[in-house]
């Protein structure tokens, strides 16, 4: 799995100590058991809900919003929460800095991300992608307009889509650029006059003396040694997932000033040194 985001200064090096293959064991252990359990569970609920609701899922979030609270049980690591997600429809864009990320919004909130295609060919987080109805696009210009009509058919729903607008995951210690492309959606006659966008900042603060980039995943870093690397940590650090009062899709003049508010809000909320680019 590679990344577009790749940094000048080499990833941290892994440290593995005698204890390391048992903690991975008996975190790993349970926390597939959780995932099977909840991927069993969706797709028997889904048999149930699809024929009666189609894309509408009045039950299965629940399932998901659950195995993601417990993940971080399992692992040990902090999950911590400031401002509350939006009542109103719409959707909610972040940071990107982990395949944590997944985790830690959805523990927070039943979202519905958006990724693009190639995500749906992993082994193992393709499934749960699909399962938990994850909006799969193409970065082609020319699929906007179904693109436009994919979001509309969700967002009309009540689904509060979230994506990452920076298109990369990161090392955690910056924010880049807010693409602005997905963004245009929301300006469509259907959805501008009642949608929001949330901005949510999302840090990671690794455990105490490691390197602070400890839970970034970029660039050409090996998933199955991340995970491997999380699993085995001697010492688990936090997750803090900040919520920012909503954008009112109406108040902007188009998808490029939307994008920037909300990159601004998001930088906003990091830490003083994790605000630049």
């Amino acid at each position: 799995m590679k990344f577009t985001w790749f940094s000048s200064e080499a990833p941290p090096e892994f440290q593995r100590d005698a204890g390391h293959v048992l903690r991975v064991v008996l975190r790993g252990g349970p926390l597939v058991l959780v995932l099977g359990l909840g991927v069993l569970a969706t797709l028997g609920l889904r048999m149930i809900e699809a024929p009666l609701f189609r894309l509408y899922r009045p039950w299965t979030p629940f399932i998901t919003q659950g195995v993601c609270r417990m993940a971080f049980v399992i692992l040990g690591i902090r999950h911590e929460v400031t401002g509350a997600p939006m009542l109103e429809p719409g959707a909610v864009v972040a940071n990107h800095s982990s395949w944590l990320d997944i985790f830690a919004l959805n523990a927070c909130k039943r979202v519905y991300f958006v990724s693009k295609s190639e995500v749906a060919d992993w082994p193992g987080i393709g499934l749960l992608a699909k399962i938990t109805g994850t909006v799969f696009i193409r970065r082609n210009p020319r699929e906007a307009r179904a693109q436009t009509a994919v979001f509309e058919r969700r967002l009309l729903i009540g689904h509060r889509l979230l994506f990452f607008p920076e298109g990369s995951s990161t090392d955690g210690m910056r924010v880049l650029n807010f693409k602005s492309t997905l963004f245009q959606a929301f300006f469509s006659k259907a959805l501008c006059h009642r949608l929001y966008v949330q901005p949510v900042s999302v840090i990671y603060d690794a455990p105490a003396d490691v390197d602070p980039r400890f839970y970034g995943w970029w660039g050409d870093m090996s998933f199955a040694e991340h995970l491997m690397q999380v699993l085995g940590a001697r010492r688990q650090g936090r997750v803090r997932v900040i919520y920012h009062p909503p954008l009112k899709v109406d108040d902007f003049p188009g998808r490029k000033a939307l994008a920037a508010d909300a990159e601004a809000q998001v930088r906003a909320g990091m830490p003083a040194d994790r605000r630049g680019g």
